[in-house]
């Protein structure tokens, strides 16, 4: 008997999103499918896309800083901050110690809560409701501090070209450090309810494999890069700030397939607590804003700088042609990059891997599209 075939066809296209809870915003997945596995896939971006860009070409230097904020909306202070040292490397300005460790601190407490907000959301997209409480619940003591310090939660503008606009709040020491030993605890809960539950290995365990030499020819970074096994991590390869003076370690993975992603990024967390402690002893007084005028106006030139984005390297590309305004910005976002990865990751899996498969990417749409 002949194999039964539509349209003279044995392969279908789906479209799964844009309007998809497990797309984790608008992306549109074009999925090429022999019945339930998947053949190959197609991402469709852009309906997020607000030219910002664009927008750093007609306004000032100190003006676009909160439009990065709204990019990653998980990890606005990375944003942030990537941003302003970019044109502090243009300025050719030193920032003052204090100024460095606040920024770390608050830089590894938005690790932390993007993270958490990855955990709790791939849980769900997987099956698992209870973490999803568990982790917005950690991530609001966060959340409490930034609105603290700056009166911001979500797109949280903490940090200015030179420095920071806000000194530290009486007790900001005491409620991060309260914080961290809160927390660690709360990481062993996580693991108890998931590292070793049979489902969530089943549907994590030897899906969306990527190797080390595929995710480097991909420009896959962050944790999906580490948990193929490559040990990279900017703060310790081109440091900034002041992490080449705290100690920590870089979590790898093994297998590169989902279950190691969620290993490294459990580990992570645990890694960003460490630097702050440490960074909270060397808080000392001292200034918080460096030698930068009134108005900004950078010298004829160009820059890159990179940072270690809760997701993976977040670039700015900044040219200056000696106006108050950029000539060009332009920006390398993680989420952009890793989502590159997914085709290779999903060929030859179900469609219901590709859930698991695109939350464990972690992007975010708002920095995809920008």
């Amino acid at each position: 008997m002949p194999e039964t075939t539509f349209l003279d066809a044995n392969e279908m296209v789906l479209n799964m999103g844009p309007q998809h809870p497990a797309t984790h915003g608008v992306l549109r997945v074009k999925l090429k499918l022999d019945g339930e596995r998947v053949l190959g896939t197609e991402c469709i971006i852009g309906y997020l896309h607000r030219g910002v860009e664009k927008i750093a070409e007609n306004r000032t230097y100190a003006q676009f800083t909160p439009y990065v904020d709204r990019m990653d909306y998980c990890a606005a202070v990375t944003n942030g901050m990537g941003y302003v040292e970019a044109v502090e490397k243009l300025l050719g300005v030193e920032i003052p110690p204090r100024a460095q460790y606040t920024r770390m601190i608050l830089a590894e407490l938005q690790r932390i809560a993007s993270h958490l907000i990855w955990l709790g959301t791939h849980a769900l997209d997987i099956g698992a409701m209870t973490p999803v409480f568990y982790t917005f619940r950690e991530r609001e003591e966060v959340l409490k501090i930034f609105e603290e310090y700056c009166g911001a939660r979500l797109t949280t503008h903490a940090f200015r070209i030179g420095g920071l606009q806000y000194d530290l709040y009486d007790g900001f020491e005491r409620d991060v450090v309260k914080f961290c030993d809160y927390f660690l605890p709360k990481i062993d809960e996580y693991e108890q309810l998931l590292t070793q539950n049979r489902i969530w290995i089943n549907r994590t365990r030897n899906i969306g494999v990527i190797s080390g030499e595929d995710a480097i020819a991909l420009g896959v970074t962050g944790p999906v890069l580490r948990g193929s096994g490559v040990k990279w991590d900017i703060r310790k390869a081109q440091p900034y700030e002041a992490y080449d003076k705290v100690e920590f370690d870089i979590p790898i993975g093994e297998h590169g397939d989902t279950y190691d992603r969620y290993i490294v990024r459990m580990a992570e967390m645990r890694q960003s607590v460490r630097i702050i402690r440490q960074c909270v002893e060397r808080l000392g007084p001292g200034p918080i804003f460096g030698k930068v005028g009134k108005v900004i106006k950078p010298p004829v030139g160009e820059v890159y700088h990179s940072i270690e984005a809760p997701k993976g390297e977040l670039g700015y590309y900044l040219v200056s042609d000696g106006t108050v305004n950029p000539y060009r910005v332009r920006v390398r976002p993680p989420s952009l990059l890793n989502l590159q990865a997914l085709d290779k990751m999903a060929k030859g899996h179900l469609v219901a891997d590709i859930v698991a498969i695109i939350g464990t990417i972690d992007i975010v749409l708002g920095e995809v599209d920008r």
